[in-house]
């Protein structure tokens, strides 16, 4: 609830019942006005453009009704209702964080500490609330594991269903994950693996990836997942001028295993917003390219943080490990989580299913649950 409202030439002041005060420009209320005429009642879209609205528009008087502000617009004598708590949920008059390598409002760091979270396959499938709570943890932490599924192939897909659709690439909907001979991923053999990114030489990446078990009576092969953010974070830490370097430069990506495939990527190892915002981490020894973008004088000194980053991202007080029974499956934010696997013997076997989604479907799904049912989100 607002209790006063004032304008003085581009610029409106409201005070809450608090005291607190929040300024927002008369430029900015047009074009967020929320009247039928600027904004479809039905999506939400906007129905004009920056040009539609004319240039020398002020504000000639600032009224509160019921708690909310009423606001009139000149020369169009335009008259729009704001509501106290869409201003609070969008302003903008506020001191803004600008540390390089701090991470999004509602995203946690871990290491090898954290318990992994998970949901049950039925509770998800038939509770809002559990699903709600299992695409939480994925936003939260960046990766969640679901258990007592179906053991039976292609299921990986019915994971996607539950918040998105698959993306489809060059390996198909879904890719297996087992020993082949003559494989054209080293994923398909019984090494172990780093931890890793997937596919950072696409543009974009993937933003999730979906790996589901159906068979894992090997020796070894256990899952791990390590939190990039919270490596690159430890990076800044102990080497701000190689976090910038990482941060600065673009490295480069390819892969061409595939007849009429060649994908090649140009972005840093850490991506930053720039406000200073961790945006994405990209890192995969076994597909980087060359680098060529850094500069001669610097390039020792980027090859000496990225050996420090892969470092820290080995350490085992990063890494989360797990077994995946058939069944079970786990979900990674492909632009943070790494993951990786321990190696396995010839003994049993090992087949997994994966493929990939795209993080706006889960947060899209995420946000639409929390909307319609908020008892969910509780």
């Amino acid at each position: 609830m607002l209790r006063t409202a004032t304008h003085s030439g581009p610029v409106v002041t409201v005070t809450d019942h608090d005291g607190a005060t929040t300024r927002f420009h008369s430029i900015w209320l047009r074009d967020n006005a929320l009247d039928p005429e600027t904004r479809a009642p039905g999506n939400g879209q906007r129905l004009i453009t920056i040009g539609d609205i004319p240039a020398d528009t002020s504000v000639s008087d600032t009224r509160i009704v019921g708690g909310d502000l009423e606001v009139t617009f000149q020369p169009e004598g335009k008259t729009v209702i704001f509501p106290a708590g869409w201003l609070a949920d969008h302003a903008y008059d506020r001191d803004r964080p600008r540390e390089a390598g701090r991470t999004a409002p509602g995203i946690t760091t871990w290491g090898s500490a954290l318990t992994p979270p998970g949901a049950d396959w039925s509770a998800v499938h038939a509770e809002p609330r559990a699903k709600h709570a299992w695409l939480a943890a994925v936003a939260e932490y960046g990766f969640a594991r679901l258990t007592g599924g179906p053991v039976e192939p292609e299921a990986l897909l019915r994971v996607a269903d539950l918040f998105g659709y698959v993306r489809e690439t060059n390996y198909g909907r879904y890719f297996e994950v087992r020993t082949e001979v003559n494989p054209s991923n080293l994923a398909y053999t019984g090494l172990g693996l780093q931890a890793h990114t997937d596919n950072p030489y696409r543009d974009p990446v993937p933003g999730l990836q979906i790996l589901y078990c159906l068979e894992n009576s090997a020796e070894g092969g256990d899952s791990i997942v390590v939190d990039g953010f919270r490596a690159a974070q430890r990076l800044r830490a102990d080497n701000p001028e190689g976090f910038a370097l990482l941060a600065g430069h673009p490295a480069r990506f390819e892969y061409s295993g595939s007849d009429g495939v060649c994908l090649r990527s140009r972005r840093p190892m850490i991506e930053l917003a720039p406000d200073g915002e961790l945006v994405a981490v990209r890192f995969n020894n076994r597909s980087s390219a060359p680098f060529v973008d850094i500069p001669f004088d610097r390039m020792e000194a980027y090859y000496q943080a990225y050996r420090q980053f892969a470092a820290i991202i080995d350490d085992p007080a990063m890494g989360v490990a797990f077994k995946l029974e058939p069944g079970e499956s786990f979900i990674v934010d492909n632009t943070r989580v790494l993951h990786a696997r321990t190696g396995y013997s010839g003994a049993g076997s090992r087949w997994l299913q994966g493929c990939y989604a795209d993080r706006d479907g889960l947060l899209s799904t995420l946000a639409a649950l929390k909307m319609a049912q908020p008892e969910a989100a509780e």
